[in-house]
């Protein structure tokens, strides 16, 4: 740590990355810049982390995201006790079997399977935080909490932020060579930066309230759903459970635009309507917090503003109906910790920071539109859509949530005309798209090739094709002081990598067993050659620098 006294011998801390917000975007971005070894400052204002249940649903891409940096078994076990709830339910009362399940299981079959070697998890943001900033922590991450951003300024170099302690009110100055604001949906380094945002905007409103109630665990019995949506006539809402036993969230419609304001909605008044929408008069329900949120659609216009990258809720706003929002924040803090750490690290140009906003926003755009469709087809309490929005229903979600491309940004040869999010779900090695898993032996361990995206650029070839890219490879992490590993495909003695059951690597790639396939630290397809060429090293070099941007 490298601090010094300014002028007004006010301390300044210099530290590469400052990030500003401690919630799930902000300490995933703590964590995932940690295992890369990436100083940084994590400020938030908040004394401790989310004591709300809420955001609970983990995608398979995001599990895939906390199974590479060693955190699975540990949200595992703090989800423990919802992992047993699955499904959504609709219906006017819990009394009796009325209603429908919009689906029973998240991943029926097992088809998952075959795309990933993890799966959903329900973690709310209350248990899921904690997991996070216990692991930042021990990988070394500077984080305080009760620490408030008061100002900040930008020049070429960098960003100078002055900080203030919520408990002993001292200053501290920050110098960071970039700054990450996962500060939220009313993002103040984004309004003092000035940038605009695009979408209809607000969605509706809701007030989230948790309670107790010993009884409900009888009148819900064995469905154990997700979430339960009440859209009975006399009231209506969304039931969550926490602990399957006592204690329990349940979203009301909320509309100030009728003037209705959060006092008007006391204890006994949401009391009252959780019984009625329950079905169950004299109910047992003691509230024990209450919550506003507003659901919005917006995404900001630009995700960079010289040293300042935005990233979260600061960045896009989606209808909460899918969990879309917290993954995909959760998402750019990961496309953007690799970018940080090649610029830093000075194995890749500014300009790769550049993709970041090519790559994330277009996904946001494109989410953010799925996630407000789904809140129709799920008839979401509170929400009125506008006539004509959300279109035919669209049940398959992995396509938006494992399928999304990168059509530009840090890729070659990736088709600029293809759809962000595809029609269905294809993961077969396109330049673009998240890499294709496959089981492998590395050093007699089975693991997946998604376990060897992190840390470096990743080359695949075959081992019995004599094709040049290994030695490639190998010559230009050298010469162009690249972290860029390379590993042979077969089952000979100079694979470092044996597919399980025979498993054709380059058929599930998409190339020949003479071409090869470059892969981003974050497990996307930068470039593939589906066979061999004249001069391996230089064309592999030039797609380096692209990649890169070290043109």
């Amino acid at each position: 740590m490298n601090e010094r006294a300014d002028q007004a011998d006010r301390t300044t801390h210099q530290v590469p990355v400052l990030i500003v917000g401690g919630s799930l975007v902000g300490l995933s971005t703590s964590l995932f810049l940690g295992r890369l070894g990436v100083r940084h400052t994590l400020v938030e204002r908040h004394a401790g982390t989310s004591i709300h249940p809420r955001g609970r649903g983990n995608n398979v891409r995001t599990m895939e995201l906390f199974r590479v940096a060693g955190i699975e078994p540990a949200i595992h076990e703090a989800a423990a006790t919802l992992a047993d709830n699955h499904g959504i339910l609709q219906t006017p009362t819990l009394v009796g079997d009325a209603g429908e399940w919009l689906f029973r299981e998240i991943d029926p079959g097992g088809g998952l399977a075959r795309f990933s070697p993890t799966s959903w998890c329900l973690c709310s943001q209350n248990d899921l935080e904690p997991v996070l900033l216990d692991h930042a922590v021990g990988l070394g991450g500077d984080l305080r909490f009760s620490t408030e951003l008061m100002s900040f300024d930008c020049d070429s170099t960098g960003v100078t932020a002055l900080v203030k302690s919520r408990e002993t009110g001292e200053h501290t100055t920050i110098r960071a060579d970039y700054l990450v604001a996962a500060d939220g949906p009313r993002s103040p380094v984004r309004e003092q930066l000035g940038i605009g945002q695009s979408g209809p905007g607000e969605l509706f409103h809701n007030v989230s309230i948790t309670f107790r109630s010993r009884r409900l665990a009888d009148v819900v019995a064995d469905r154990r759903f997700i979430v339960c949506y009440l859209n009975g006539p006399d009231a209506d809402g969304a039931l969550l459970p926490v602990d399957n036993r006592e204690n329990w969230v349940f979203h009301a419609p909320w509309h100030p635009e009728r003037g209705e304001t959060i006092e008007d909605f006391t204890s006994e008044r949401c009391a009252d309507h959780i019984r009625r929408a329950v079905g169950v008069p004299d109910l047992d329900v003691r509230v024990t917090g209450k919550a506003p949120w507003h659901a919005a659609q917006r995404v900001a216009r630009s995700y960079r503003y010289g040293r300042v990258l935005l990233a979260g809720d600061s960045a896009h706003e989606m209808s909460p109906t899918g969990a879309f929002g917290s993954n995909t924040g959760i998402q750019d803090a990961h496309n953007l910790a690799w970018k940080l750490a090649a610029v830093l690290g000075g194995w890749a140009g500014d300009g790769l920071l550049d993709t970041y906003d090519a790559e994330r926003r277009a996904v946001a755009e494109t989410t953010s539109a799925r996630a407000a469709a789904r809140s129709v087809e799920h008839s979401h309490p509170g929400y009125t859509p506008t006539p004509g929005t959300g279109g035919a229903p669209q049940r398959g979600i992995l396509n938006v949530t494992l399928g999304y491309r990168y059509p530009r940004g840090a890729v070659v040869d990736a088709d600029p005309a293809t759809p962000v999010v595809p029609e269905r779900l294809t993961l077969t090695g396109e330049p673009g798209s998240r890499a294709p898993h496959l089981w492998v032996r590395h050093h007699g361990r089975r693991i997946s090739t998604l376990d060897l995206y992190e840390r470096s650029l990743v080359l695949l070839s075959d081992a019995q094709e004599p094709n040049g890219w290994h030695e490639a490879a190998v010559r230009l992490a050298e010469r162009m002081s690249v972290p860029l590993v390379s590993y042979r495909m077969g089952s000979g003695a100079d694979a470092e990598l044996a597919p399980e059951e025979g498993a054709d690597w380059a058929q599930i790639h998409g190339t020949s067993r003479s071409g090869a396939v470059l892969v981003r630290p974050d497990g996307f397809v930068a470039w593939r050659a589906e066979g061999p060429v004249p001069d391996a090293e230089a064309t592999l070099r030039q797609v380096l620098s692209t990649v890169l941007a070290r043109d």
